[in-house]
């Protein structure tokens, strides 16, 4: 997540405004400090204009 975000040129604080998340969520999701439900990956799926799978696969 953190490298999709990265690569689209967002900061935290851009993603959570678009996904409708806090940004400290974002936060402690991409330091793997927070689990995340279904409903949060399709939101930040869609903020990053990605499938959600794209946020399910590790390259």
């Amino acid at each position: 997540m953190k490298r999709l975000r990265a690569e689209r040129g967002l900061s935290q604080d851009a993603l959570a405004l678009e996904a409708g998340l806090d940004r400290t969520f974002i936060a402690h999701v991409e330091r793997l400090r927070r689990n995340i439900s279904l409903d949060n990956i399709e939101k930040i799926a869609v903020a990053l204009d990605v499938p959600v799978h794209a946020l399910l696969t590790c390259d």
